[in-house]
Parts: structure tokens; C-alpha cells; sequence
């Protein structure tokens, strides 16, 4: 939000509130600064009446974190609140003449005494960020009370996150809120939204609500990243690092890492589409065609219409063309898939769920008592309380019965059209609930699938969220058309979303919105089977690759082969996202900070640490990329590529630069048909772009929690070399490979 004319003015009907004055600075129990700030200039006793006060106080919830409240007056915190982790830290207070300074672990906030206001950050790599001036202030606009603030940003700083945006990656010059909406992919608005922005400099910034934040990120302010919320108090949080990466692994120990996800999660999910005509017969042609076809899969997708229309969401399948789920889904396992089922946590006034969730008393209300409804989506809808525990457990055990069936994993779509309107059961503040329904929602929904199926084996395909959402992954990027621009944005989503701490992520091949000609497929093939995970979906039109030509099935085939090979790799990257918070599909800015090339690349990703992928987004195959320093080796052909620089190359369908980094071992698992096998027995540990002392531990997690350890190095005469560590678990046949 704007608050300002120009550099100078205010825009009408806004009045600001700013530090003008430090009447005093408490230091509360030797691990808390509060600064009292009177807005005017105090010159005598006088100018102490009628003069509005800001508090603004300093604090430490977890190491290398310090957290910054400006208050206008003190009013009660309506729920909901984020739920954040960590001990108290270790804190630090040192007064001096001029100065009061808190420190927690490598972050420090130093607070001048006098105006103008002065606070700066510090952390282990030098000076991050400063709030100076009139930065912190409560502001009065026609639009109702708000409090912002104002970071600065240094010359040739970048900043990224903010949940699954879909514009450019660096969010410098952009205006953006932070309020979930079903927008699709083209639009400023987005499924997953989160108050969190993470720097190249080495430090982020969390603003710690649920409620709706406007940043204004150098678009106000050319200088500033500027942050506003709704009423009378901000909190927000600096996380030092000191690289992203690190940001990342604080951030994410805060609000919570992504859970362990099932190795047959990574292999191919097909689904029916949306729209589309679908029986078991026509399940099976696909099943029958993919298999016929050598295209491996693991997982197969119902989506919104095995549900009878009008009835959504009542959890019954459709008799008319299921009428026998249970041995449909029974006959499916049996030829080694699993099942995944479209969900929405709207109860259609037809459902037989409407009625007893009324007289349950389980359905949003308004503030006359009545059940909330619209017509969009399904007719009469209504909405669940999660806020109910009682109508939480009760929306669960409806799914329990699903999962019994048979279900194996449910897509949890929709969370975003959540109405203002309302009362909710717990007392929660409307406004904040909108964004943070969500969380509640794929929780419940997660949590029942750790409950039937266990952990490591639960997984959701879900497409909204706010922070701490990624502790339920995975995620999609939501709805897409099927053309070159609208894979460049689902991209440019997945790397933001990543560079906000969500690990896991996935998207439609092919697109959701029309059909994608043929080109467009296979060139999303590519990219969607070098994601994360991977799902052939649409609208009005199947996925299935011959329903395009024949080279389709040939392009599926080769790359659903390769990514099952490259399980050994992706199985220690989800390990990776599990225990530090590192996503698995990551921006070039995360693995190269200091590489002022890397900062404004949004149309290449590294897959991990160690391979970079740049998808091609045009008809003739040419892709234009950056590679980094280093001599990069293309481990589909060989060819080795000199960087840092940008390279243009042309491409068939059935290649584009997929590049090891200098010192890359990536491990190849000896099965092509699927994920879901022991990735260190016969594996082949492939050495790239090795020079003498270098050196690599490649860890490899097993079915049975085990984890192999291998070691490969280069000695003085750059001879390359491998070795099973002590103490891991024992592989009977592995090989070394040079490149």
C-alpha cells in the first residue's frame, strides 16, 4: 500500500506517526529493548500533552533472529497467530553513550539514542539492513488505521519470496500483497502467499502475522522495502544468514520444515483431467496405453468428477460411473499404483454433508447465526470450520473413510476463497483467517494421512498455502494455460515459492487451461519430469502423451526413465528439504550469492546443489542460459560448457542443458521403471569436472532409514577414486564413473 505523494507528501486523508523524540529505552529483564518515542520533538513539559507515543521494543525469539514490534496503542492480538519454534536464545545487551545494542548469536540490532530514529542491523557478514528516519510508523488513512515499515536496500541488492509469484523472481520496483486468491498463474495475485523475503545480501525478513501485508519493495521508496499492516502493531523478524541458504535453514526451523515425502511420490502421477469424460474403462485405456507404451508411472489421479456434480464435496463416488470404488481401487494397487483423490474443503448445498454439518453446527456462519454460502464453485457452498476442533475431527473421519477405500494421497485443492464476512467458531479475527485457512485446512488433511498411513509415507498435492504451509508438501503451482508463457510462469512461481521456504513443489504438465500443441508438451515434459515431482493434468483435454504425436511417447519415456535413475540423487535432496529446509528445485541465487549473473536469472534452475536445468520455452529448441564459473559438464551428451557466462545453444525435443557442476557426483540408481527402490544397490556414483584435492561425501538414504555414505575425491594427480564410509550401511555392487 502507498501512503505517500511523491518523496515529500503525504497522499490525502493520510496522517503519519513517526519517532520524532526517544523519551527512554528500557532494557526489560537484560534481554529486551523497548524504546518509548514520542512523535513530536520534546523540548519542555509541555510538548507531552497530546502527544501520540509509538512502542517499539526489540527482542530474540531464536538465535541469529531478532524480532522488532512497533505498537501505536496496546490492543488484544486476535488469533490466528503463526506457531513458531525455537528455544530463547542466548541475548546479549551492551549500553553505550550513544547507543543500545542486542545481540543473538551473529545478529546485531543497534538502537541510536537519539533521533533521528537509527536502527541497524548487523550480522556474520557485515552491515544488512537499517530501519532510520520515519521508517516505523502508524499511519491513519480513509481506508482505517495501519503500522509499516521501511528497511533500507543497499545499491545492487535483490530481493526474493513472498510466496508462489508468477512476475519476475527479483521482486525489487514490485508492489505485492499478501492475501490468497484463485487468480491462475498470469495474474499478480496468488495461490500461496507469504510474508517473508529473503535477500542476497545474506539475511531475510518475516512479518509475523496471518493477516493481510502490502509491501512495497523499492516501488514506493527507491531505497526501501516497505511493509504495512492493518491496525495498531507490526511484528516483524530479521533472520541473519550468512548466505540465503542459511536464511533458509532459520527461517524454516522457525515455522516448520517440510515432512519426509514417500519415495513413490517422485515417479509420474497421471491424472483424468477436470472436465474430461472418465470411467474405469477410460482409467484403465490410459493404464493400459502407459504400460504398452514402456512409460512408467506410479501414481494415478481422480480429480473433481469422481464426485457427482452438485455434490461437491460429499466424498462419494459417483455411481454412475464408479460403481464399484472399492474393487476399482483394489484392481489399481494390485498393478503396483497408488491412488490420489480430489478434495475441497467447500460443501456444496446438495452434499449430504451440508445438512449435517448445519445441524452439527460445523459450517462457517455469519454474524447472524446463519451458514455462510455462495453460489461460486458449487452451488449453495458452504465452508468447514476448521476452527472447531469438533468439525475438524468430523471433516477427517469423512476422509478416513476415503483413505479406507483405498486412497492413497489427496489433492487438497482450493483454501483461497476464504470470505471476510464471517464468525469464526474459535473467535478468530476474519481478516486474519482469509490467508491462513489454508494452513489449517491441508493440515487437518496432512495429519489424517500421517495418522492412517504413517510418516514418510504421507503426501497431499495441495495449491494453497501461507508460511508454515510447507510442512505438508507437496505443492502445485495452481492454473496454467498450455503455451511457452505460461511455463515460464508456473517456473518463476516454483522459484519463488522456493526461495520462501517450501521445499517440495509440482505443476501441470502440459498446462491446465486449453490443449498444448505438441511442441508445448514435450518441451514441458522435460521440465515437469525434472521437478520435484511430476503430474500430467489438464482441464477439457487428456494428458496422456499419445494424444499428441508419437514422438510425445518417446520424449515421455526418455526423461520419466532418467528421473527414476536419478532417484539416488533426488531421495538425498528430499532429505535434504526434510532436515535443513533447502528446496529440492532452487533459484541460481540461492547456490551462487555472490555471482551478480545469477541474481536476475529466472528461467534456469538448479535441481539441488549440483545439476543446473534450463527448460526451453520456444518452438525452434533454442534456450539461451547462464552457467556459473566453472567448466559444467551436459550429462546427457558429454559436452562440456565454460562459464560464467551466457550460452545459446539449440535443442531437440528430446534434450536441453541439463549441466553437473564442477566437482558434481551424482548418484545414477540402477532401476528406470521406479522410484520407489533400494537407490544405493548397484548405483553408479558419476564423477564430473574433477581437479586434483577435490573432494565429495554422497550420502544415499535406504528403504530401512539406513543411510550409504560414499566418498569420492581426487588425489595430487587429479586420479578420482571412491570409497564406502565406516559406519554405512553395506551396498554389494557400485561402480565409479569419470567425466
Amino acid at each position: 500500500m502507498k501512503f505517500t505523494d511523491g518523496y515529500w507528501q503525504l497522499r490525502p486523508g493520510v496522517t503519519a506517526l513517526s519517532p520524532r523524540s526517544i523519551a527512554e529505552i528500557v532494557v526489560e529483564e537484560g534481554r529486551r529493548l523497548v524504546a518509548h518515542t514520542p512523535t513530536r520533538v520534546i523540548e519542555h513539559r509541555g510538548d507531552t500533552l497530546n502527544c501520540p507515543q509509538l512502542t517499539i521494543s526489540i527482542d530474540s525469539p531464536a538465535d541469529g533472529v531478532i524480532g522488532v514490534t512497533i505498537e501505536h496503542w496496546d490492543q488484544p492480538e486476535v488469533g490466528p497467530r503463526f506457531a513458531l519454534a525455537g528455544a530463547a536464545p542466548e541475548v546479549t545487551v551492551t549500553e553505550a553513550e550513544g547507543s543500545v545494542s542486542l545481540t543473538s548469536g551473529t545478529l546485531t540490532a543497534t538502537l541510536g539514542r537519539d533521533v533521528p530514529w537509527d536502527l541497524s542491523f548487523d550480522g556474520a557478514s557485515g552491515h544488512l539492513t537499517s530501519s532510520t528516519g520515519r521508517a516505523p510508523s502508524a499511519l491513519t488513512t480513509p481506508d482505517g488505521s495501519f503500522v509499516r515499515e521501511q528497511l533500507a536496500i543497499s545499491p545492487g541488492e535483490h530481493l526474493f519470496g513472498l510466496g508462489e509469484r508468477f512476475g519476475p523472481l527479483v521482486k525489487n520496483g514490485q508492489s505485492v500483497e499478501i492475501w490468497n486468491a484463485d487468480g491462475g498463474t498470469s495474474s499478480e495475485q496468488a495461490y500461496k502467499n507469504v510474508p517473508f523475503y529473503l535477500s542476497d545480501r545474506g539475511y531475510g525478513v518475516f512479518v509475523d502475522t496471518p493477516d493481510h501485508v502490502s509491501y512495497e519493495l523499492a516501488s514506493e521508496f527507491a531505497s526501501r522495502a516497505q511493509f504495512s499492516v492493518p491496525g495498531h502493531r507490526l511484528r516483524y523478524l530479521v533472520i541473519d544468514g550468512p548466505t540465503p541458504a542459511d536464511v533458509l535453514r532459520r527461517y524454516t526451523a522457525l515455522t516448520g520444515r517440510p515432512a519426509r515425502v514417500p519415495a513413490w511420490s517422485y515417479g509420474l502421477w497421471l491424472s483424468t483431467s477436470f472436465t474430461t469424460d472418465y470411467d474405469e474403462d477410460t482409467v484403465n485405456s490410459f493404464i493400459d496405453g502407459m504400460a504398452e507404451r514402456d512409460l512408467p508411472m506410479s501414481v494415478f489421479h481422480f480429480d473433481c468428477f469422481w464426485m457427482r456434480a452438485f455434490h461437491w464435496t460429499d466424498l462419494i463416488w459417483d455411481p454412475a460411473t464408479f460403481p464399484d470404488p472399492e474393487g476399482m481401487l483394489a484392481r489399481l494397487h494390485e498393478r503396483g499404483l497408488k491412488v490420489s483423490a480430489w478434495i475441497n474443503p467447500y460443501i456444496a448445498r446438495r452434499s449430504v454433508l451440508y445438512a449435517e454439518g448445519k445441524d452439527l453446527g460445523y459450517l462457517v456462519k455469519r454474524p447472524d447465526g446463519s451458514v455462510w454460502q455462495w453460489d461460486m464453485w458449487q452451488a449453495g457452498m458452504a465452508l468447514v470450520d476448521f476452527t472447531n476442533p469438533d468439525a475438524t475431527a468430523w471433516f477427517v473421519e469423512k476422509l478416513r473413510g476415503l483413505l479406507r477405500q483405498g486412497v492413497d494421497a489427496l489433492k487438497t485443492d482450493f483454501g483461497e476463497r476464504i470470505p471476510t464476512d464471517v464468525v469464526w467458531h474459535d473467535g478468530s479475527d476474519p481478516q486474519r483467517m482469509h490467508n491462513y485457512y489454508a494452513h489449517l485446512y491441508n493440515k487437518a488433511v496432512f495429519d489424517l494421512l500421517v495418522e492412517e498411513r504413517g510418516e514418510g509415507d504421507a503426501v497431499v498435492f495441495a495449491r494453497s498455502a501461507t508460511a508454515g504451509g510447507q510442512q505438508f508438501p507437496v505443492h502445485w503451482g495452481g492454473d496454467c494455460e498450455s503455451t511457452f508463457s505460461a511455463m515460464s510462469e508456473s517456473l518463476r512461481g516454483g522459484l519463488s515459492l522456493a526461495a520462501s521456504g517450501f521445499g517440495f513443489w509440482s505443476h501441470d504438465i502440459g498446462g491446465f487451461e486449453g490443449t498444448p500443441d505438441p511442441g508445448v508438451f514435450k518441451r514441458w515434459l522435460a521440465f515437469g519430469l525434472l521437478s520435484s515431482h511430476s503430474r500430467l493434468h489438464g482441464s477439457s483435454s487428456y494428458r496422456v502423451p499419445w494424444a499428441f504425436d508419437d514422438e510425445a511417447v518417446d520424449v515421455a519415456r526418455q526423461f520419466i526413465r532418467l528421473k527414476m535413475r536419478l532417484m539416488p540423487y533426488l531421495g538425498q535432496l528430499g532429505e535434504v528439504a526434510h532436515t535443513e529446509g533447502l528446496p529440492v528445485m532452487r533459484p541460481l541465487f540461492l547456490e551462487f550469492p555472490e555471482d551478480p549473473g545469477a541474481a536476475m536469472v529466472d528461467l534456469q534452475y538448479m535441481l539441488g546443489d549440483q545439476l543446473l536445468v534450463s527448460p526451453i520455452f520456444s518452438d525452434d529448441g533454442r534456450v539461451t542460459y547462464y552457467v556459473p564459473a566453472g567448466r559444467w559438464t551436459n550429462v546427457l551428451d558429454g559436452a562440456v560448457v565454460e562459464g560464467p557466462g551466457w550460452r545459446t545453444e539449440a535443442h531437440g525435443f528430446d534434450s536441453l542443458p541439463l549441466l553437473a557442476r564442477p566437482g558434481a557426483v551424482i548418484p545414477w540408481g540402477a532401476v528406470a521403471d521406479r522410484p520407489d527402490y533400494d537407490w544405493a544397490e548397484g548405483v553408479e556414483l558419476t564423477a564430473y569436472g574433477f581437479e586434483p584435492g577435490m573432494s565429495r561425501v554422497v550420502e544415499i538414504p535406504r528403504p530401512d532409514g539406513s543411510v550409504s555414505r560414499f566418498e569420492v575425491a581426487a588425489d595430487g594427480g587429479g586420479e578420482v577414486s571412491a570409497r564406502l564410509l565406516d559406519g554405512s550401511a553395506p551396498v554389494e555392487a557400485w561402480t565409479l564413473t569419470v567425466r
